[in-house]
């Protein structure tokens, strides 16, 4: 869908550079993850860019779409539907989409996030409680892309599990009652086995599961640990136990968005592949605060390494809590989580860490320190042995910079 500036004369007054470009970004508001992409988006322009830009409009029945005689220069749109593809489409204007609801669109230029990163940040999270069942929640719907679905199943399925989906029996775009929805998916809850943990398709979903087991009497998360695989700051906070949510570098996606905009509108051809962007981390809530493990010494070690690996414990301030012998520890640790109590201690303080790094208040020497961590140096080290980066380059990844 690349135009050529030759081809294009609104294109050639783009290269005066005291111009202003008009660029119609059709990504929802209401949500946090719309709300950071439209920031990185913006960022973009503040920083590199002379570009007014026109904030989620939509049509006569509320439906996000170019405005009747609007004269723009590109589009950042979060495609959602076939309708919405096919006015873009005619607009003869350079699109980049940040979502991968129509995978087969290759005249789309996408910027979206990583699926099989995510799968494997969920994965990691419930593995991490010491869960062996799990399940997929995502109604049919032209909301969200399968892959998600895929790529977590793929990734359980690695792992030598089996994972549940949510197959209702109906197609996308059926409209179902709120009582009926709620009769079939409290059928699917009691065919899970228990206790499982069920990654939702997105906040939305993961509030509506935490509901229908709340009706159902399931506790969560005892029975069923619930897991949303985007965030939503207020859905996941209110939700009754608040949700643990895969935080996802919105606002890195629509900087890279923008930034590809931006070359599309100098001419450049539409990539031939996606741009992804992986996830940022695991916020974690009540929702998954679960341990299935039946040795209480290790479920005590697990609660208490959560507890206090921020404050730079050892094995040694461990086995002062628990009544084990470091050899007993060790076994039951590799048997029940593949790694040793001290691997289990890094994993936490890397985490914690990981996920203070996407606080843009604190520095990296005061995160390294919070995380339980000696000094920057050694934070380093271990971060980039885990993860293939260094703090300050994971950090890049996860904001508009």
């Amino acid at each position: 869908m690349a135009t050529s500036i030759k081809d294009n004369p609104t294109l050639q007054q783009l290269q005066d550079p005291l111009r202003v470009a008009r660029v119609a970004i059709l990504i929802e508001t209401e949500s946090t993850w719309g709300r950071r992409v439209i920031r990185g988006i913006a960022s973009y322009a503040e920083k590199h860019a002379a570009w007014h830009l026109l904030i989620d409009p939509r049509d006569h029945e509320h439906r996000s779409a170019l405005p009747d005689g609007w004269r723009g220069h590109g589009v950042i749109a979060r495609i959602a539907s076939r309708m919405q593809y096919e006015q873009l489409s005619a607009s003869g204007l350079p699109v980049v989409d940040v979502d991968d609801v129509f995978e087969d669109q290759l005249d789309i230029a996408k910027v979206i996030t990583d699926e099989e990163a995510r799968a494997k940040l969920a994965l990691e999270h419930l593995s991490g409680r010491g869960l062996v069942n799990y399940a997929y929640f995502a109604p049919p719907s032209n909301r969200y892309s399968n892959r998600r679905g895929k790529a977590f199943a793929a990734a359980v399925q690695q792992a030598g599990y089996i994972c549940h989906e949510y197959r209702p029996g109906y197609r996308a775009g059926r409209r179902i009652s709120w009582n009926e929805q709620q009769r079939r998916v409290t059928r699917w809850l009691a065919s899970l086995p228990r206790p499982v943990a069920i990654l939702a398709v997105d906040a939305h979903h993961a509030h509506q599961i935490a509901e229908i087991c709340h009706l159902a009497d399931i506790r969560v998360p005892d029975e069923v640990a619930i897991l949303a695989g985007d965030s939503d700051d207020l859905l996941c906070d209110v939700s009754m136990p608040p949700l643990s949510a895969i935080s996802t570098a919105s606002e890195r996606i629509g900087y890279q968005a923008a930034e590809l905009l931006a070359s599309m509108m100098d001419g450049a051809p539409v990539p031939k592949e996606p741009i992804v962007v992986k996830p940022h981390d695991v916020v974690s809530r009540h929702s998954t605060d679960i341990l299935s493990i039946d040795d209480p010494a290790v479920v005590q070690a697990l609660r208490y390494i959560q507890d206090h690996a921020h404050r730079g414990i050892g094995v040694d301030d461990i086995l002062r809590e628990v009544p084990i012998s470091r050899r007993s520890l060790e076994i039951q640790f590799r048997a029940y989580l593949d790694r040793s109590p001290a691997e289990e201690i890094r994993r936490a303080k890397l985490e914690r860490g990981r996920t203070l790094l996407g606080k843009r208040e604190m520095s990296i020497t005061e995160v390294a320190l919070a995380s339980g961590f000696s000094n920057t140096t050694r934070f380093g080290i271990a971060f980039r042995k885990q993860y293939g980066m260094t703090p300050r380059s994971f950090r890049k990844t996860l904001f508009a910079e």
